[in-house]
C-alpha cells in the first residue's frame, strides 16, 4: 500500500483534498446540532426532568440574563428606568429573541429587584438553543444592553448564548498548537519540508474528523465539547504518528536507501506501529462506553473518528507527500554531507546515550527519585471533588462572570443555581413549608401547577458548586420529601451535575479496571512477558494520580489560575476523569510500545537485559521526548479555547504526557527494568504456547539479510574484538565502535578503552558492518563475516580518510 501511494502520489493527494473540501462544504451547509445530554437513567434528577417535560413540553430555547447595578439610589429611579427599559424593548424586537421579562413589567416582577434596590435583572428567552443562535444576533443583544450603561450604572449579561460570543476566535487554540508544534519539529528535523509533513497530516486528519463529527451531530447526540476534545487529541496523535514515520524515512535515506524504498520501509515498520498505536487509542476511548454515560457517547464518536482519520492520513497521504519531496525531506546540510561522504550509520549518541548509561549505573537512585517526584505531585488528588463548572469560574474580566457575581451579590449565592423540586402528588403545600424551614434554603416558591405537576423553585443559601449545596440536595431527597409524604424529585442543573458526578465516581473503578486490563493483555501478547505489562499498568496508575494531582492543584485549589487567565477555582468537571484516563491510557501505550519494542528487539538478539534496556532507551528517548513536547504544546494551547472543560483537559493531558514521557518512560520504566533484570522477559511456558503471536514491527531487513548469512544453521552468539590505533600505532581512546546489520540496523555500540581495545557482541554468525568513529581521526566502516568463534579485527584510523558505508 505504501508503494502504491508513493507512486500514485498525485491521485492520493487529490483524493484527500477532494474529500476534505467535500466533507467541509457539506458540514458548512448543514450547520451544527450539538446537544449536551446530561440526563442519567435511574437518577432522581432524570425523574424530575421527565416530569417537567410532561408538564411543560413547550419550554425550549436558551434563557439568558441582563443584570444591572447602580452605585447610588435605586434601580427603580426614573433616570435608571428610562435608560434600561428602552434597551430591553429594543432587545425584544431583535430577530431570534422570543420574550423579555423585566422587573418593570408589573407587581409579580418586583422579585427581580434586590432587597436594597441596587441590583435588578431581566430574563431573555431566545427562540433557539444557545448553539443554534447566530452570533450576530447575540452580539446585537449584548451591544444593545450595554449601550444603556452610563456613569454609576453597570450592565452585564450572562447565559450560554452570551458566553459563546465572548469566546476567543474559533480555531485560535488549534493554530497556536500547530505553530508551537512546527517550532519543535523544525528544531528536531532542521528541515522546513520535513517540518510541514506532520503538520499537513494532522490538519487533514483533524479537519476530516471535525467536519464528519459536525455532520454526525444531526443524527446522534454529540456534546459541544466533543469537537474541541477531538481536535485536541487529533492534533497530538496526528503530528506524533507522522513524526515517527518521517523519522524512520529520513534514517533510511541517510543510510543510502532510495527515497521510495525508504518510504516503503518506514511505512512497513513505523507505519505498522502507528496502526497498532492508533488502535489502542481508539480501544481506550471506546472504554468510556462501559460507564454507560450518554454524555460520553458523542465524545467517543468524535475523538475516535478523528484518531482513525489521522492514522489513515499517516499511512496513505504521508507516503504520497514523501514521494513529492524525495530527498528534500533531509536538511540541506544532511543532503550535502550525504553527497560528499556517502551513507553513514545513525546511532544513539550525545545526551541520550549518556543518560541511558547513567540509568544503568544508578537504577535504584533514579527510580527512588522518580517515585518521590510523582508521589509529591499526586498528593492533591486526595482532595479531588467532582462537579461541574459554570460561569462563576469564568475569567473575572468577562461579562458572564460579572453578571454571575452581581446576581450572587443581589439575590444570594444560590440564585445562580436554583433547585427544582418537581411534585406529582401528595401535600404540596406542606412540602413547600417544610422546604422553607430547611437549613440552607434561602427561599422556596411553588409555580402554578400544570397537568398535575407542581414545580417548586428552591434557592439555596450557598453557591451551586459548594459542598453545602450538595448536602442540601441529599437532605431534601432523604428527609424533607419523604417526611412531607409527597411524590417529588429534585432536579435542576445543580442536581443534574451532582448526580452526574456521583454516577461517574461509582463507575470509575470499573472503567479503570477495564482499560488497565485491556492494556495488560495487549502488552502481554505483544512482548511475551508478564512483568512488562504489569510495569506498564502500574506506571499508568502513577501517571494518572500525578496528573490529577496537578489538575486539582491548579483548578480546584487555584494555584496559577490567575497567571494562566483561567478564571476562578472550582470542582473538577465530572466527565474529565473518564476522558483523561482514556486519552492518557492510549498515549502512554504509544510511548510504552515504542520504547519497549526496541528493548524487546535487542533482547531477542542478545539475551542481555542490561544492554537491551540501555540501547532501547538511548535510541528511542529523543523521539519520545520530541513527540511528548509536541503534545504538551498542543494540549496547553487549548487553554486559549475559552471553554473551561477544554482548558482543564488541556492542562491535565499536558501534565500527564509530560510526566509520562519525561519521568516515567525516560527514568522510572528503564530503571525498574534494570532492577528486574531478566525477569522482565519471563513468561510461563504453558501461557507462551496459548498466546497468539502479534508483531508490532516486523524485522526491518529480515528478507534482505537472510542471503548474506553463511550456509548451515545459525550458530551461537559470538563477538568481534580488537584495538583501534593510529597509523603510528598509538591507541585511540574514546573511539565509538558500532556493529550493524548490512541493512544499517545498530546491533551493538561501545567506546574504546584507554588502550584502544574494544569488544562488541554479535548475535549470530553472518555478514555485518563495523563502523569506527573518532572526532580527531575521522571514521572507517568495513564489511565483516563472522563465523563460529570470536573474530579479532584491529582498526587503523589515519585521520585524513573517511570511508562510506555502502
Amino acid at each position: 500500500m505504501a508503494r502504491w501511494c508513493y507512486r500514485h502520489r498525485l491521485v492520493v493527494l487529490l483524493v484527500w483534498v477532494g474529500a476534505l473540501f467535500g466533507v467541509g462544504f457539506s458540514a458548512s451547509s448543514a450547520g451544527t446540532d450539538y446537544a449536551n445530554v446530561f440526563s442519567l437513567p435511574d437518577t432522581d434528577s432524570k425523574s424530575a426532568y421527565d416530569l417537567m417535560q410532561k408538564a411543560f413540553p413547550n419550554t425550549s430555547g436558551d434563557t439568558d440574563t441582563v443584570v444591572w447595578k447602580v452605585d447610588r439610589g435605586s434601580v427603580r429611579d426614573a433616570a435608571v428606568r428610562d435608560r434600561v427599559q428602552p434597551a430591553l424593548d429594543a432587545i425584544a424586537k431583535v430577530r431570534g429573541v422570543g420574550a423579555v421579562a423585566g422587573p418593570y413589567d408589573g407587581p409579580r416582577s418586583a422579585a427581580q429587584i434586590s432587597r436594597d434596590g441596587t441590583i435588578a435583572y431581566a430574563q431573555l428567552t431566545f427562540v433557539q438553543r444557545a448553539n443554534e443562535i447566530p452570533k450576530d444576533v447575540v452580539q446585537r443583544v449584548l451591544d444593545t444592553a450595554q449601550g444603556a450603561e452610563r456613569g454609576g450604572l453597570e450592565v452585564e449579561l450572562g447565559g450560554q448564548a452570551i458566553q459563546r460570543v465572548q469566546e476567543p476566535p474559533q480555531g485560535l487554540s488549534e493554530m497556536v498548537g500547530i505553530v508551537a508544534a512546527a517550532v519543535v519539529l523544525f528544531l528536531a528535523f532542521g528541515s522546513f519540508f520535513a517540518m510541514t509533513l506532520p503538520i499537513a497530516i494532522a490538519v487533514f486528519g483533524v479537519g476530516m474528523g471535525l467536519f464528519s463529527t459536525q455532520l454526525l451531530s444531526h443524527t446522534t447526540n454529540i456534546p459541544d465539547i466533543a469537537p474541541l476534545l477531538a481536535s485536541l487529541i487529533g492534533l497530538g496523535v496526528g503530528i506524533d504518528y507522522a513524526l515517527f514515520i518521517v523519522t524512520r524515512h529520513r534514517r533510511g535515506i541517510l543510510r543510502g536507501m532510495d527515497p521510495e524504498e525508504a518510504a516503503v520501509t518506514a511505512l512497513n515498520t513505523s507505519g505498522r506501529a502507528v496502526l497498532f498505536a492508533g488502535g489502542t487509542v481508539c480501544i481506550a476511548l471506546a472504554g468510556m462506553l462501559v460507564t454507560r454515560l450518554r454524555f460520553l457517547d458523542g465524545v467517543v464518536i468524535g475523538t475516535s473518528l478523528t484518531v482513525v482519520l489521522s492514522v489513515l492520513a499517516a499511512v496513505t497521504l504521508l507516503p504520497a507527500l514523501l514521494g513529492f519531496l524525495g530527498p528534500r525531506v533531509l536538511s540541506r546540510r544532511q543532503r550535502r554531507r550525504l553527497a560528499a561522504e556517502g551513507p553513514a550509520p545513525e546511532g544513539a549518541s550525545g545526551l541520550a546515550a549518556r543518560w541511558s548509561a547513567n540509568v544503568e549505573k544508578r537504577p535504584r537512585r533514579i527510580a527512588a527519585l522518580a517515585v518521590v517526584v510523582m508521589a509529591v505531585l499526586a498528593v492533591p488528588v486526595l482532595s479531588l471533588r467532582l462537579g461541574a463548572t459554570d460561569q462563576g469560574n469564568d475569567d473575572a474580566s468577562t461579562t458572564t462572570r460579572k453578571a454571575y457575581d452581581l446576581l450572587a451579590e443581589g439575590f444570594g449565592p444560590g440564585f445562580n443555581g436554583p433547585l427544582q423540586v418537581v411534585s406529582s402528588g401528595g401535600d404540596t403545600a406542606t412540602l413547600v413549608e417544610d422546604i422553607r424551614a430547611t437549613s440552607g434554603v434561602a427561599r422556596a416558591a411553588a409555580l402554578p401547577p400544570a397537568r398535575g405537576v407542581t414545580v417548586i423553585q428552591v434557592v439555596p443559601t450557598t453557591s451551586p458548586q459548594s459542598k453545602e449545596t450538595d448536602d442540601l440536595i441529599d437532605t431534601l431527597r432523604d428527609r424533607v420529601i419523604p417526611n412531607a409524604g409527597a411524590d417529588a424529585h429534585v432536579g435542576g442543573v445543580t442536581a443534574v451535575s451532582k448526580d452526574f458526578a456521583a454516577v461517574t465516581g461509582d463507575r470509575l473503578p470499573l472503567f479503570v479496571a477495564t482499560i488497565i486490563g485491556l492494556g495488560f493483555l495487549l502488552l502481554l501478547v505483544a512482548f511475551r512477558s508478564l512483568v512488562v505489562p504489569l510495569t506498564a499498568a502500574v506506571m499508568n496508575l502513577i501517571a494518572a494520580a500525578a496528573s490529577f494531582g496537578v489538575l486539582v492543584a491548579v483548578f480546584q485549589w487555584g494555584w496559577g489560575l490567575d497567571l494562566l487567565g483561567l478564571g476562578k477555582e472550582g470542582p473538577i468537571n465530572a466527565f474529565l476523569p473518564v476522558i483523561m484516563l482514556s486519552l492518557l491510557f492510549g498515549l502512554s501505550m504509544d510511548y510504552q510500545v515504542f520504547l519497549v519494542s526496541r528493548m524487546h528487539e535487542e533482547w531477542v538478539h542478545t539475551r542481555d537485559n542490561a544492554r537491551a534496556v540501555r540501547v532501547g532507551l538511548a535510541e528511542t528517548s529523543r523521539v519520545i521526548n520530541s513527540a511528548a513536547l509536541i503534545m504538551v504544546c498542543v494540549f496547553l494551547a487549548f487553554v486559549l479555547s475559552g471553554d473551561s472543560g477544554a482548558a482543564m483537559a488541556g492542562v491535565g493531558l499536558a501534565a500527564a504526557v509530560a510526566l509520562d514521557a519525561f519521568i516515567l518512560r525516560t527514568a522510572l520504566v528503564p530503571a525498574a527494568m534494570h532492577l528486574f533484570g531478566t525477569s522482565n522477559w519471563w513468561l510461563p511456558g504453558w501461557l507462551e504456547r496459548r498466546l497468539p503471536h502479534l508483531a508490532v514491527e516486523p524485522q526491518e531487513e529480515s528478507a534482505a539479510a537472510a542471503p548474506e548469512a553463511p550456509a548451515g544453521p545459525a550458530g551461537p552468539a559470538t563477538a568481534v574484538h580488537g584495538f583501534v590505533r593510529t597509523a603510528d600505532g598509538d591507541p585511540v581512546e574514546d573511539a565509538s565502535v558500532t556493529l550493524m546489520s548490512t541493512g544499517g540496523r545498530q546491533l551493538d555500540r561501545v567506546t574504546a578503552l584507554a588502550d584502544g581495545s574494544y569488544i562488541v557482541s554479535v548475535p549470530a554468525p553472518g555478514a555485518y558492518l563495523l563502523a569506527v568513529t573518532s572526532p580527531s581521526y575521522g571514521s572507517r566502516a568495513r564489511h565483516l563475516t563472522v563465523t563460529e568463534g570470536p573474530l579479532v579485527y584491529d582498526v587503523e584510523l589515519t585521520g585524513d580518510e573517511v570511508d562510506a558505508v555502502t
